[in-house]
């Protein structure tokens, strides 16, 4: 399992891009957190903006076409998308395989 992530300029974008990847089965889970405070360096100056947050919960296998959906249908210019693996538990690791048709050797 891995977590692909992007913070959004608020609920409804962040819902949208859930929905979207959820319903392209190229995650099994997306965990929304409102509220959070980003700063960051944009255009020469500092900046800082409140926004939401999407962790998705997904397999290497997906990676790809979640990054790719994500860049297409994001509305910002740069997404901030990471990824990184995830230590989990084998039922976790196999229900994420499963909603995401993916095979363990994915």
């Amino acid at each position: 399992m891995i977590h692909v992530t992007t913070t959004c300029d608020g609920m409804e974008t962040a819902k949208r891009l859930a929905t979207l990847a959820l319903e392209a089965r190229l995650a099994a889970c997306a965990n929304i957190t409102p509220g959070i405070v980003s700063l960051f360096h944009w255009q020469g100056s500092l900046a800082e903006e409140t926004e939401t947050s999407v962790t998705f919960k997904t397999t290497e296998a997906s990676r790809d076409a979640l990054v790719a959906l994500l860049e297409r249908e994001h509305p910002y210019d740069l997404p901030v998308i990471t990824w990184e693996s995830v230590a989990t538990t084998p039922g976790a690791a196999r229900w994420c395989q499963d909603e995401t048709g993916s095979s363990p050797a994915d």
